[in-house]
């Protein structure tokens, strides 16, 4: 895979994962309480909240990596308070991840289908700071331009129309 915008191809799976885990989560929840679905089923949410995890730490830390260069044609406040929210929604989504693991190892029923209870809560939160995060990096792309970062003539694209109407 080419190095070129990693970023922003590694990104999108953990953002809409975000978005399917409380409605995975939940479904798996009600089947389970229920007694539609046996408890083991919980896995297939434990399995979908790792993966969200470990590609919310691959997306922070290509972010990381792609910093310097985004810095030249926009502001550091502006990538800090996108990086501070994807800190913050990948340090959730580890807590929750916890959470989901608990519900499925706790052998007591009521305690389990009441960790995960929590754990569909918390997929909510979780959902919430990534659309934050997102929003954050739309921010850069469009308002900002960052995108021009990767261009190989300076002056054009978003950068600089942004930045020409930022004189006036």
């Amino acid at each position: 895979m080419s190095a070129l915008f990693f970023h922003p191809k590694v990104v999108h799976l953990p953002i809409a994962l975000a978005v399917l885990m409380p409605l995975v989560s939940g479904g798996l929840l009600a089947a389970w309480w229920a007694d539609v679905l046996p408890r083991r089923t919980w896995m297939v949410a434990v399995a979908l909240q790792l993966v969200l995890v470990a590609s919310s730490v691959v997306a922070l830390r290509s972010g990381e990596r792609e910093e310097d260069r985004v810095e030249r044609v926009v502001a550091e406040k502006v990538i800090e308070a996108h990086e501070e929210a994807a800190e913050a929604f990948t340090w959730a989504a580890g807590a929750i991840l916890f959470l989901h693991i608990a519900a499925a190892a706790v052998r007591r029923e009521t305690t389990a289908r009441a960790a995960a209870a929590v754990a569909v809560a918390g997929t909510l939160v979780v959902l919430f700071l990534g659309y934050r995060t997102g929003e954050a990096g739309g921010r850069l792309v469009y308002e900002h331009g960052a995108a021009s970062a990767y261009t190989s003539t300076p002056g054009t694209g978003a950068a600089a129309h942004h930045t020409k109407h930022d004189d006036d």
